[in-house]
């Protein structure tokens, strides 16, 4: 019955099987291990041969039951969750890139995953070449006869460009590579990716899936064949997501939708307002008319996110001196909370790439992200306001 219903209700209705106890809300796995009744049992566990859960590392109800509304969610044919969103990142490529793969990837990615891409990757033999996200031909020349995949991530972060999914699905497939796309700023309520011809697509669970600010997590889904090797390569290095994390992001996926419904209306209220800021140069929003990829946004979101942001006049220290004048927003490199957050990229979480590198990819030094959150409207404007004002 399930399965005819809304990927929604889904969300709210899917379950662990009840045990004997009849609880409504599924229960707490705190376990590292499970018990067998027969050595026969066990050892089919082992070869594979049945679904009996063996260890945490490996499998746990809770987890399953955060994968299992994923995959729903996105569409995919299946998925793996992991400890963080970098280790799902990390843990893809690891899986399924070998020493002499080469991979093409949008220059405009995380931080973090910047420097996994330059700083790690090349450790193991595996290439990579950094392509603007919206240069066709260099996509296109970048392809080389040893390239195996093709990363994104759409909207970007920090920077709200909008990748043309449709685009990048047929590329692939002209070219017989594997997609990843990173989804975490559109959630799989806004985006789904595999409908666009995206392989896999990436999650990290921490931002918008929990909501809250309170635990971490990761997780990648789609096609069955790529996500069983990625099972094989994270079960065997140890990036488990804990019991405990996935049953609080799988409580989280009940309410997403109607959390993003007012994270979407509040950022794009806020983008509208600042555009006519006098100490503002500029403001990017996917569903904001002016963004360069506008079109391309209404295309493939339902709604543009629960983030914005905009360029404050002054350079790095107007930066820095809006954060300090701040007094509602949490001051914090997370997103995806209830509570709004406001960060200034090029001080901190880019901050080790030179600036050069910086402003390649679009961050500029008086660049401000801003997660919007569930306080009302007029509040959240009106902090923005008083610092921007104290940053003249």
């Amino acid at each position: 019955m399930l399965e005819n219903l809304d990927p929604i209700t889904q969300a709210v209705r899917i379950q662990t099987e009840r045990s004997q106890q009849n609880e409504h809300s599924t229960p707490l796995y705190l376990t590292s291990s499970f018990i067998f009744e027969e050595a026969e049992t066990m050892r089919g566990a082992f070869a594979d041969e049945n679904d009996a859960n063996i260890y945490s590392r490996f499998s746990n109800p809770n987890v399953d039951e955060f994968i299992a509304k994923m995959v729903m969610l996105e569409k995919a044919e299946d998925g793996f969750a992991t400890a963080t969103g970098m280790a799902a990142i990390f843990g893809t490529w690891m899986a399924l890139l070998s020493q002499g793969d080469h991979m093409v990837c949008s220059s405009s990615v995380f931080g973090s995953t910047f420097t996994i891409v330059n700083k790690f990757l090349p450790k193991y033999g595996i290439s990579c070449t950094l392509v603007a996200s919206e240069d066709k031909e260099a996509w296109e020349a970048a392809i080389q006869p040893n390239t195996k995949m093709v990363y994104l991530e759409t909207p970007t972060n920090p920077q709200l460009e909008v990748l043309d999914l449709e685009w990048f699905g047929q590329f692939s497939k002209k070219h017989n590579l594997i997609l990843a796309v990173d989804n975490c700023f559109a959630t799989p309520l806004l985006q789904r990716p595999i409908e666009f011809g995206a392989d896999l697509v990436i999650h990290s669970a921490t931002k918008w899936i929990d909501g809250q600010g309170r635990v971490l997590g990761g997780v990648v889904v789609g096609r069955a064949d790529l996500i069983k090797d990625i099972y094989l390569f994270c079960r065997n290095t140890g990036p488990a997501l804990s019991p405990f994390n996935a049953w609080v992001l799988s409580k989280s996926l009940e309410t997403l939708d109607v959390r993003m419904e007012r994270h979407c209306k509040t950022a794009l209220a806020v983008a509208e307002s600042l555009q006519s800021n006098p100490n503002v140069s500029w403001v990017k929003y996917p569903f904001l008319k002016g963004h360069p990829q506008y079109d391309i946004a209404i295309k493939q979101m339902s709604a543009g996110g629960g983030v914005l942001c905009f360029e404050v006049k002054g350079g790095v220290e107007a930066g820095r001196k809006f954060l300090d004048s701040l007094q509602l927003f949490s001051v914090t490199a997370n997103l995806g909370d209830s509570r709004s957050i406001a960060s200034h990229p090029a001080s901190t979480t880019h901050s080790k790439l030179t600036e050069e590198e910086r402003l390649a990819v679009g961050i500029t030094p008086g660049l401000i992200r801003i997660s919007t959150g569930l306080e009302k409207f007029d509040d959240i404007i009106a902090d923005i306001n008083q610092a921007l004002e104290l940053t003249k």
